[in-house]
């Protein structure tokens, strides 16, 4: 497969996305060039913009073994990871697998579950393996997070940790639809559909063998300018310098901006990054990995994004960035 292909390829996984889910491309492709950076999304916003449908309709896209979690109060770490249970008839241990053994996980409302079992997805998230008892367990690939949240529902849930949160590539937000004919066009599929979750409905568009090929493609044939390292580099210490900051971007941030442009750049048909690649993705990559200082993290007029717009707006881009 060479960028070309892979770029057909996305844009027919692009388009039928969008055939079931209404809203902005820009957004799905942000979502694609995650998967394709093999990085973590967390989805945070307000009930019903259509969070759970967009992920689920990405994973039946994609031809990939999904699993789903719907996260509650009560839900314990071997429930996510899986644990040994005792077989009689043979008088030994056995492991059951559990839901993160898969390629794509679906996280749904992964904030309703205590730290404990949000803690038992560090090791899934970012060494792409479980330890259960003492034994280690590599995971398939490619293997992702897609996870939810609700940002205003506050009663009975339990805020990420910021190691977690340093853990996901990006942090999307869906948002409303833009117009009328937006809104009613959602109502027109669902009268088309004839019921609620269309995801049986969905065709694949790849399989896993399929998609980890568009991967590697991604990770040898896309070049990356050693200015652009440079740029990158300096956008991720200006959020560690800013005065209103308490604790800036992990260099985890600046690797995820540049995996993630290189996904951005061959989904453009392109085999090299190019500035507006890193400030298309620099809001989802860096803003979720600041922390405000405490007086002013009640301030309206100061936020993470305005902080990285501002950033964007004062670190000049390289002017020419030179192919392989």
């Amino acid at each position: 497969m060479n960028i070309t292909e892979l770029q057909k390829k996305c844009n027919r996984i692009l388009e039928t996305v969008g055939q079931y889910f209404v809203g902005e491309r820009s957004m799905l492709v942000k979502v694609l060039a995650s998967a394709l950076a093999n990085g973590h999304v967390l989805f945070e916003d307000y009930p019903g913009l259509g969070k759970t449908l967009l992920v689920k309709v990405f994973a039946k896209t994609m031809g990939c073994d999904y699993r789903r979690i719907q996260f509650t109060p009560d839900l314990m770490p071997s429930d996510i990871v899986g644990t040994k249970v005792w077989v009689m008839e043979d008088s030994s241990f056995r492991l059951e697998r559990g839901p993160v053994f898969t390629n794509i996980l679906l996280a749904d409302e992964i904030n309703r579950s205590p730290p404990k079992v949000q803690s038992a997805l560090l090791e899934c998230m970012e060494e792409r393996q479980v330890t259960i008892e003492g034994d280690t367990h590599r995971l398939n690939t490619p293997f992702f997070v897609l996870a939810t949240q609700n940002p205003i529902e506050l009663e009975g849930t339990y805020p990420l940790p910021e190691a977690q949160m340093d853990r996901f590539l990006l942090k999307l937000q869906t948002g409303y639809v833009k117009s009328v004919e937006q809104e009613a066009e959602i109502m027109r599929r669902r009268s088309r559909w004839k019921q609620d979750d269309p995801t049986e409905l969905v065709p694949k568009v790849t399989d896993s063998s399929s998609f980890r090929d568009m991967q590697q493609v991604v990770e040898e044939d896309v070049y990356v300018d050693d200015q652009i390292f440079t740029y990158i580099s300096e956008l991720v210490r200006k959020t560690r310098e800013n005065r209103y900051v308490e604790v800036g971007s992990s260099p985890r941030g600046g690797i995820s901006l540049f995996k993630v442009s290189r996904a951005h750049a061959a989904i453009n048909g392109r085999d090299y990054v190019i500035p507006d690649d890193i400030k298309e993705y620099s809001l989802s990559a860096l803003s979720h990995r600041m922390i405000l200082k405490l007086e002013y993290a009640f301030d309206d007029k100061i936020s993470p994004d305005t902080i990285v717009n501002e950033i964007l707006e004062k670190v000049e881009a390289p002017k020419q960035v030179t192919r392989r």
